[in-house]
């Protein structure tokens, strides 16, 4: 073994806190174990897949929930020499088929139910050669198909010493990015990139994971590596409570309950859902002490509920495919402690500092840098260990977005004199009217101030004068009537900005779309609104 890979990160959990719990909701109900269990099955998953002819060069796809046998997939592949490549199985069928063709997936393992029953609805379009469904039967299917557990029972777990040589550049991991403005592009992880990525997330400057934290990841694990949780919380020792397939908040909240959960972390609308089953149904949630948040900005309103009402501190964090995921994280500097509320409101919500190892760039349209003084908008750019330099397969795109060791992020961004960066919008979601640019996400934020506003979601629409114009969806609260009148002067009073910021129109809706991943989906919302791309005259 030579160099930095993620061999030190499947030693010491299993050699140090081997009696530590590993706890998984599956369809069966919850699996209990420990890491001594975890290191076991994951060499007996090696084995398996040496015997089957997978290793080096290999790519060993998974399409599948948060649960152990996933968690013991994320190490088995790369520890055998192979890439591990996760995929979103709430993708549609033609992507789904895209992402393995393009990939040129060589097994697949897959959960039961309807992960199982889209493969194999697709089989006929798969390159693939077999795949292994992480349960321990196999539903009766013309499949090529093996059920996980007997794999890890049928092979004895190979001895530490006789696992493969590795190297830090051997690619350990792979995700496709979410599409939204085109084809996915794939992402390739190595193993240096895996190992500095998540010592980064392990820090105090991260997201400060130890073995005291009781760890439940919520983020998909297949999204860009579930946040790197699987490998941090991991190496760090911790607890770690999986929630398995389709969580809903009740069972986010039994699991809270049942193991004392400490941090947690997913998209703002997860959490959301959240406060709004404790509302109604009452919930302990007197051990947690953070969520972790990103995606989409967090709405202040939640941020506060959470933390006057339960203690719990909600923390902003910045990241995307290309980042493997976590970038930054927002909180107040150690000198900020004696400010009021309000100043480090200022700074919680806003996307916040660069993680350690990474350095940025905030640049115009001519390719130049403007200044942190929290008001000149530009591009951010980023580069580091973690941060990818290209894209699978895709030499056009990599022209586009990446320009030498530097990630062309497509988020435009400001940054204050204290270094803390806050999204104003995606590139291509920012308004531009009359040559100025609204910001659809401090619409949004504005919005769900209001008392009597769950989610919203501002689109651009196409206007003769203008160019363009914002136009907002809502969803109330159950109990809520706001009029569009209420809602225009609440944003009136909440934004420190001038009235042809404000939407022409506001709309209630009963819900906005949502990506596989908990996102807004913009795109969504335009076709289901039959609004115009004034750009591409895509609908």
């Amino acid at each position: 073994m030579t160099g930095l890979t993620i061999r030190p990160f499947f030693w010491r959990p299993t050699n140090l806190f081997p009696e530590t719990r590993l706890v998984s909701r599956t369809h069966d109900g919850i699996v209990d174990s420990s890491y001594a269990e975890f290191g076991e099955r994951v060499r007996s998953l090696i084995a398996a897949l040496a015997d089957r002819g997978f290793g080096p060069g290999d790519r060993i796809g998974t399409f599948g929930w948060n649960h152990h046998r996933h968690l013991e997939t994320y190490y088995a592949a790369p520890l055998s020499g192979a890439q591990l490549h996760t995929i979103n199985v709430q993708l549609g069928d033609n992507d789904v088929v895209y992402i393995v063709e393009d990939a040129d997936d060589d097994v697949l393992f897959v959960d039961p139910g309807a992960p199982f029953e889209t493969i194999e609805r697709l089989w006929a379009d798969l390159p693939v050669e077999e795949v292994v469904v992480m349960d321990e039967t196999v539903p009766e299917t013309e499949v090529d198909a093996v059920a996980y557990e007997a794999l890890v029972a049928e092979y004895d777990p190979i001895a530490e010493d006789d696992l493969p040589e590795l190297e830090e550049d051997y690619p350990a991991g792979m995700c496709y990015t979410s599409g939204t403005t085109g084809r996915p592009k794939g992402v390739e992880y190595t193993h240096k990139m895996i190992y500095a990525h998540a010592m980064m997330v392990m820090t105090p400057a991260g997201l400060d994971i130890s073995e005291r934290d009781v760890v439940m990841p919520v983020v998909p694990m297949f999204h860009v590596n579930s946040w790197e949780f699987p490998y941090a919380a991991t190496m760090a020792g911790a607890t770690q409570v999986y929630p398995g397939p389709a969580p809903d908040a009740a069972d986010l909240l039994e699991l809270i309950e049942r193991e004392d959960v400490t941090l947690t972390a997913g998209v703002p609308t997860v959490w959301i859902d959240l406060l709004e089953h404790v509302d109604e149904h009452g919930g302990d949630l007197s051990s947690l002490e953070r969520i972790v948040v990103g995606g989409s900005a967090a709405p202040e309103k939640m941020m506060r509920r959470y933390e006057d009402e339960f203690d719990v501190t909600v923390e902003h964090a910045w990241g995307m495919t290309e980042t493997m995921s976590i970038g930054s994280v927002s909180r107040p500097k150690a000198r900020m402690t004696d400010r009021d509320r309000s100043r480090r409101y200022e700074k919680r919500r806003k996307q916040g500092l660069l993680s350690p190892g990474l350095e940025m760039r905030v640049v115009d349209d001519s390719g130049e840098e403007v200044p942190w003084d929290g008001d000149a908008a530009g591009e951010l750019w980023v580069r580091g260990p973690s941060v990818a330099t290209e894209y699978y397969n895709r030499p056009e795109a990599n022209e586009e977005d990446f320009k030498g060791e530097w990630l062309k992020t497509g988020d435009i961004v400001t940054v204050d004199e204290d270094g803390y960066v806050e999204i104003v919008d995606r590139a291509k979601d920012v308004i531009k009217s009359g040559g100025e640019w609204i910001s659809s996400i401090a619409l949004e934020n504005a919005l769900m101030a209001h008392d009597e506003v769950v989610e919203a979601a501002v689109i651009a629409v196409p206007h003769e004068k203008w160019q363009e114009r914002p136009l907002a969806t809502v969803v109330t609260a159950e109990d809520g009537d706001p009029g569009e009148a209420e809602l225009r002067d609440h944003l009136q009073k909440t934004l420190d900005q001038p009235d042809w910021w404000l939407p022409d129109e506001i709309r209630v809706v009963e819900r906005i779309p949502k990506t596989a991943t908990g996102k807004f989906d913009k795109q969504g919302l335009r076709e289901k609104l039959d609004v115009i791309d004034v750009e591409t005259g895509d609908r």
